[in-house]
């Protein structure tokens, strides 16, 4: 089971699938502080405690959303990656993009995994269980 001391960092600026997302955690069971941004601007920010309270220790999974304000999640990823304190953290993609040149590009920077979001909320909440269940294999 996963460590329930352990993070997670949802990054997403959309209200309702920040709330699809808590929703499909508590009926998932998982109990991980959830931490939410709702820029990629604002995540670096709690990830390096630059001008802002960071987030410590670390998440240890990242859910990004790529069609954000301010910073695509791409710019994002590549931010993350160049971090040598963050660039271990691991990440999936939780988009509404079926673009594949979106999905190229995520994975050029390492993603864990890419899931389109889904539309309904019991194949929303089966996407998470399917997250989880990846997070924890390892």
């Amino acid at each position: 089971m996963l460590d329930s001391d352990v993070g997670i960092l949802l990054i997403e600026d959309d209200r309702v699938d920040i709330m699809t997302v808590q929703r499909a955690f508590k009926k998932n069971k998982v109990t991980n502080p959830l931490y939410i941004a709702r820029t990629g601007v604002d995540a670096l920010c709690m990830l390096k405690g630059d001008g802002c309270d960071k987030i410590n220790p670390p998440p240890g999974l990242i859910l990004l959303d790529l069609n954000l304000p301010r910073m695509s999640g791409i710019e994002f990823l590549e931010k993350m990656r160049k971090d040598p304190e963050l660039r271990k953290i691991r990440i999936i993609v939780l988009t509404s993009s079926n673009e594949p040149r979106d999905r190229e590009a995520a994975f050029k920077y390492e993603v864990d995994d890419y899931i389109v979001k889904p539309h309904s909320f019991e194949e929303f909440n089966q996407a998470i269980a399917t997250v989880l269940a990846f997070w924890d294999s390892d």
